[in-house]
């Protein structure tokens, strides 16, 4: 008669367990890749995970250095309007986006919306947080790269791109204001040419 080995049911926990820790760890290293800044905070204020991202852009709306100690209260103030939102409308979702000026020029859009999760006993609050300059900027270069800017005509493109006019354009890369319009005609016509190309 042939003896049936049986197989411990341990290991299977442990591939579960590490399973579990591996997607763990993915969405950490996806949340740090992200360009914009994700706050998870409880419907009590307390603040659950913060990216790199979010960190650098909350220190933008409050003076603090190393740990992100507490939440802007400016950030705060729209979680409230969308936990006051949930009160009165139990039954819709909503979702509240704002814009507040950081220090200096900085423009952050705050998202905020509930999110579930598995490992949290009750939803919580997810924030997005986009720097408006940044995110302009890196539209500027990838539109540079995709009409085929010259190295001038980029400078001149990232600072229209961040609505600067034609007369700060021409304090910021010391030319002329007619040197400004040149090249704003130039890139305009490769604009043309190439959304002319692209639709053919």
């Amino acid at each position: 008669m042939t003896k049936t080995a049986t197989l411990p049911r341990q290991p299977k926990i442990q591939l579960t367990q590490q399973a579990a820790q591996h997607s763990a760890n993915l969405l950490s290293a996806m949340l740090e890749a992200l360009s914009d800044g994700i706050l998870m905070i409880s419907p009590g204020g307390e603040l659950l995970h913060a990216n790199c991202c979010a960190v650098q852009l909350c220190r933008q709306l409050i003076s603090t250095q190393g740990d992100l100690p507490i939440l802007p209260p400016a950030i705060w103030r729209i979680c409230e309007s969308l936990i006051e939102s949930r009160s009165l409308f139990p039954n819709q979702i909503f979702v509240i986006e704002d814009e507040i000026r950081g220090i200096g020029s900085t423009l952050i859009r705050i998202r905020v919306q509930w999110i579930d999760i598995d490992a949290v006993d009750h939803p919580c609050l997810l924030v997005t947080l986009e720097d408006r300059n940044q995110s302009a900027k890196t539209a500027a270069l990838a539109e540079a790269q995709r009409y085929q800017l010259t190295q001038r005509e980029t400078e001149v493109w990232l600072l229209r791109r961040a609505k600067y006019n034609y007369e700060e354009i021409a304090d910021q890369l010391f030319i002329s204001i007619n040197t400004v319009k040149k090249h704003l005609k130039s890139i305009y016509a490769k604009r043309n040419q190439a959304l002319d190309c692209e639709a053919c």
